[in-house]
């Protein structure tokens, strides 16, 4: 079977090549192969591999450019998922399709499930969430598989951040009250393998995030506290996780203060419960911690 696979390059895209099944045939191109901002490129590209499903974990994800880069997020993150799921639909093909905690508002105490009304803070939750629409009201064999912080031992993220400036100062301040569940891009992909051999069904939405939630604070402090754990640790400086509030750290775009998923529809419909964030965490640094004594990593 055929799948073509966009946003390679990122951190899912590189989990999803890891975990694939033998029996899958991947189609790869890189981001200039498959320009988003290109439609009738996009277009013919779906035309000529034929897949019979299409994988899109290409993303606009700058969430503080994109409220000055509104055209540009909603051409990647909701006019090209729209053109996707319409070839879908055209070749009878399926899309698994990746959104975000951040199409909420953040604004309660409980976490979301799926069937609670979306309302985005920013202009990226804003074009994921168009996105999201998009496919699910397709004609396509679809799922949306919304999740939230992900992080991995490649690319940027927060994980690789914090150690960064962790070997560079001996005090940060992180904002605490924020609340979302980290997710480690392998867990996803894996799950995503598994939601797809089961088979997709029109306007699929799932969540699928780390079990458990935290702080970014609270994330941090367990980076430190992990690494020190392992080789990670030798080079650290930092002494002190200071917590800050989001008004402490104004941006460009606005955060929801509680983004955390719960995720027992995923659980009930495909038997996935993702690990706890906190242990997919210490497997995430034992990649990394591998890797440092093969070079710099971070």
């Amino acid at each position: 079977m055929r799948i073509l696979l966009l946003g390679i390059e990122g951190q899912l895209g590189t989990e999803l090549q890891r975990t694939a099944p033998p029996e899958f045939e991947l189609v790869q191109p890189r981001q200039a192969e498959a320009d988003f901002t290109l439609p009738d490129a996009l277009r013919a590209l779906v035309r000529e591999v034929r897949p019979a499903a299409i994988f899109n974990a290409a993303a606009y994800t700058a969430v503080d450019r994109a409220e000055e880069e509104t055209a540009l997020a909603r051409a990647i993150n909701a006019e090209a998922p729209a053109l996707l799921a319409e070839e879908a639909a055209r070749l009878g093909a399926s899309i698994i399709h990746y959104s975000t905690d951040y199409v909420y508002g953040g604004d309660r105490a409980m976490p979301w499930e799926e069937d609670d009304p979306p309302s985005p803070c920013n202009a990226y939750g804003v074009t994921k969430l168009a996105g999201d629409l998009a496919v699910l009201e397709s004609r396509a064999r679809s799922v949306v598989l919304r999740t939230s912080w992900i992080y991995s031992s490649h690319g940027q993220n927060f994980v690789r951040t914090m150690l960064r400036l962790g070997r560079d100062r001996e005090e940060l301040s992180v904002v605490s009250d924020q609340r979302g569940c980290p997710t480690w891009a392998h867990d996803l992909a894996r799950a995503t393998w598994t939601v797809f051999d089961h088979g997709c069904e029109p306007g699929g939405l799932f969540h699928c995030a780390g079990s458990g939630a935290t702080s970014w604070h609270g994330f941090a402090e367990r980076i430190f506290a992990l690494a020190r754990e392992r080789a990670l640790g030798a080079g650290l400086s930092i002494q002190r996780v200071l917590p800050i509030s989001t008004s402490d750290y104004p941006t460009p775009a606005r955060r929801p203060l509680q983004s955390e998923l719960r995720c027992e529809l995923i659980a009930r419909e495909h038997g996935i419960r993702m690990p706890a964030w906190e242990s997919s965490l210490a497997r995430c640094l034992d990649e990394l911690d591998a890797s440092k004594a093969r070079g710099p990593t971070c």
